[in-house]
């Protein structure tokens, strides 16, 4: 019975209501979703938070080099250009502290980070997490630009 109880409790958390952030309109989203090359002597950043339902009702910020990008939702993407030819850190706010990823970009290339929500006992962790470029593409195929720049802390 207790068994059952846990069962239930955890799955209401985990399918309760879902977040959402502002977007931007539909065709500066597909624009951005054409993957270009970045701006010269760039690199782009997409980051990215799929649609699954771990986690749906949580909003988490994200940062790249302690600059607040926005603010992530489930089905939400970012795309920020950062100087080539350096290392540079993103962050998103997690349950007890930011978890942050070093990434060493190149000039020209384009770079996929998927936000991704940690499921266990208390929903609320959040890590970051680099991926392939054909992963990073068909995920953001379905998903919403966010508007940068609103973070909550």
């Amino acid at each position: 019975m207790l068994k059952k109880i846990a069962f239930l409790t955890i799955t209401s958390i985990l399918f309760a209501g879902c977040a959402s952030v502002p977007t931007e309109n539909v065709e500066v989203s597909n624009v951005l979703k054409q993957v270009k090359a970045p701006s010269a002597n760039n690199a782009g950043l997409y980051i990215y938070r799929s649609n699954s339902v771990v986690g749906g009702a949580l909003k988490k910020d994200v940062w790249v080099d302690d600059e607040c990008i926005g603010e992530t939702a489930r089905g939400t993407f970012f795309y920020h250009e950062v100087l080539g030819n350096m290392q540079h850190k993103v962050s998103t706010e997690s349950e007890f502290s930011p978890n942050d990823l070093m990434i060493d970009t190149t000039a020209g290339n384009n770079y996929f980070v998927k936000q991704y929500i940690k499921p266990g006992l208390i929903v609320g962790g959040a890590g970051v997490k680099l991926v392939p470029e054909s992963e990073g593409r068909e995920a953001i195929a379905d998903l919403k630009l966010g508007i940068k720049g609103t973070c909550s802390k």
